[in-house]
């Protein structure tokens, strides 16, 4: 996992509420085992009709969207089954943020396991001004806020969440910062 950076990013707004992780990532795409390449799958059946053409109106299918870092969608973002694919479906297409007024628990806790930043907040406003302009936000982690042009918002975290991702640690590599502990207590333990 990447430390995460400030950084600033296009917002591609996704006006749906309750968007599960079979949207997210169709069921037929999960035969991979590596996190790389299910980018071009993600919301697969909203990007593409029946006959594999593009549906222009998606906003992932409009070029002022192209690039885009920054996701933000309806409440219950990330509902549905645990797959871990969501979350390696969107970052693989290249979104660092999720902002959403709630999510699924598993699929937020994922996110944070592999890179994603998943913050709660409304996101009525950056609906409305991200569909009508094309939008820039800088996304401050360590201070934990949002910046566009003038305005900021303020979002919480988890304190250990905020450390994991600022140093770029998922659950190995935390538990590897242990092993010198580990291997002194294998030395010690004797086998039954």
């Amino acid at each position: 996992m990447q430390p995460f950076e400030t950084f600033k990013g296009l917002v591609l707004p996704l006006d749906r509420t309750n968007v599960d992780t079979d949207q997210i990532i169709p069921k037929q795409f999960l035969k991979r085992i590596e996190r790389k390449g299910f980018g071009e799958c993600l919301f697969y059946h909203w990007r593409y009709d029946d006959k594999g053409e593009v549906i222009e109106v998606f906003p992932l299918n409009q070029e002022k969207y192209q690039g885009a870092q920054i996701l933000v969608a309806g409440a219950n973002f990330g509902c549905g089954s645990s797959r871990e694919h969501a979350p390696w479906a969107l970052q693989d297409y290249g979104f660092k943020v999720i902002i959403a007024p709630s999510f699924a628990d598993i699929f937020y806790n994922n996110c944070l396991k592999n890179g994603i930043l998943p913050i709660t907040l409304d996101t009525q406003s950056l609906l409305e001004r991200s569909e009508t302009e094309k939008l820039f936000m800088t996304v401050d982690l360590e201070n934990q806020k949002l910046i566009l042009d003038e305005e900021q918002l303020h979002f919480d975290i988890d304190p250990y969440q905020k450390e994991t991702l600022l140093k770029g640690l998922d659950d190995i590599a935390v538990t590897m910062m242990l092993e010198d502990k580990i291997t002194k207590y294998e030395e010690n333990v004797k086998l039954v």
